[in-house]
């Protein structure tokens, strides 16, 4: 894992300088780790142009997710970026599409984006910037300085703060969004993290466990848009609840020192000689 950060020089053009190893982002950045976008996507295929279009022509490579869709999302995404690699989804839920998208990605840098119009594919590179620039995780927040959400009603917006409370006080995070589907990590964080679950709390499963496995985690504050076409499948309080189960079966690691603690002092004291340390 290596980047690369150079500022423009007075007189020159930078791309021109860039070796053919460096990705150019803009004039003045280049990286070199490869950037994988995954897209989980079922039945998506109006509002794919609007997704696409917003994804910058430096990445890596796209891996679309297809849940089994019956109308032409695959076709339009092949023919919006020819080289998608388009990944069928055997089972089912979002969390089971992006761990089959994250076992096809062949980049370094992993980025998550929602197929239904509400991410601005622009933003990766403050995503990108951040993991170059040192952290492990990269987590779009909408409340944020700099963020925002055009599609949260204030139930949502109400149990999504409880949430976030819950996993701050617990986990010793220091969140200030929690159930947010855009983020970007390194390929190796998926080795620290298990992802063993299918619907959409494998959001809030991941942002638990990087900071249970002592990852750098950094904020980016993003701006949630509306769904453009469709409707969501997202129920406030069912996913709520669901939500709920995961913080509460997920143990910090405070827990589990402790558990150790209390383990070592209910074992008996060994009779004879010899020395307790």
């Amino acid at each position: 894992m290596s980047s690369f950060v150079r500022p423009a020089d007075a007189g020159q053009d930078p791309l021109k300088e860039i070796s053919g190893n460096y990705r150019p982002i803009s004039t003045h950045l280049a990286i070199t780790p490869p950037v994988s976008v995954v897209i989980p996507a079922m039945n998506e295929a109006e509002n794919l142009p609007y997704v696409f279009k917003t994804l910058p022509d430096w990445i890596h490579e796209v891996v679309l997710v297809d849940g089994n869709s019956t109308d032409d999302t695959v076709a339009v995404a092949r023919d919006l970026w020819p080289d998608v690699k388009v990944v069928r989804q055997l089972g089912k839920g979002k969390g089971d599409a992006l761990i089959t998208g994250f076992a096809a990605c062949t980049g370094d840098i992993i980025v998550m984006v929602d197929a239904d119009g509400s991410a601005d594919g622009q933003e990766i590179v403050s995503y990108v910037s951040a993991l170059v620039s040192g952290a492990d995780f990269a987590k779009g927040s909408r409340f944020a300085n700099g963020g925002g959400t055009d599609d949260m009603t204030p139930i949502r917006k109400l149990g999504n703060h409880v949430l976030c409370s819950v996993v701050n006080t617990k986990f010793g995070a220091r969140y200030t969004d929690l159930c947010y589907g855009y983020n970007a990590f390194w390929r190796h964080c998926l080795d620290k993290i298990e992802l063993d679950c299918t619907g959409f709390e494998v959001e809030t499963l991941m942002n638990i466990r990087v900071v249970k496995a002592g990852l750098k985690v950094q904020e980016i504050p993003s701006h949630e848009y509306l769904r453009i076409h469709g409707t969501s499948n997202l129920r406030a309080v069912r996913d709520g609840i669901r939500v709920l189960k995961v913080i509460l079966s997920e143990r910090s690691n405070r827990d589990r020192r402790g558990g150790r603690r209390k383990a070592a002092r209910a074992l008996p004291v060994p009779s004879g000689r010899g020395e307790a340390s």
